[in-house]
């Protein structure tokens, strides 16, 4: 079983920002996501890129607020958040296929998943 694990997560003031990180095997990944679950709610899509980089899939509700991006040599994935809100507040998690295709927001499209990190959006 091939893991991802997150990791940045925290407490931060609306308008901060925050980056997380996923890790993972690029061998075993095409495309990866990001998703978050809110207390109460479903789990829902936020953001997916190929492992390999270049294309990019964003929800409306973070659209030129999180950027992805890459760390080759060190094998991680970045999720930079910005301008946050209390209502990204959610447990995020990183997400893995092994499918190459960055347009499908579905959980059931990702195979593997790690163990979720917090983010809390308070003043």
């Amino acid at each position: 079983q091939v893991e991802l694990v997150e990791s940045g997560g925290g407490l931060v003031q609306p308008g901060g920002s925050l980056r997380l990180s996923c890790a993972g095997s690029r061998r075993t990944f095409e495309t990866m996501a990001w998703f978050r679950q809110a207390p109460g709610k479903e789990r829902e899509f936020v953001a997916s890129i190929l492992w390999s980089g270049g294309l990019t899939y964003y929800a409306d509700s973070v659209k030129g607020r999180f950027t992805l991006s890459k760390d080759n040599a060190k094998n991680l994935r970045y999720l930079q958040m910005n301008n946050l809100k209390p209502e990204d507040t959610a447990v995020y998690y990183c997400a893995g296929t092994s499918r190459r295709t960055v347009g499908v927001p579905r959980l059931d499209y990702f195979t593997n998943w790690g163990q979720g990190t917090q983010v809390t959006v308070s003043s």
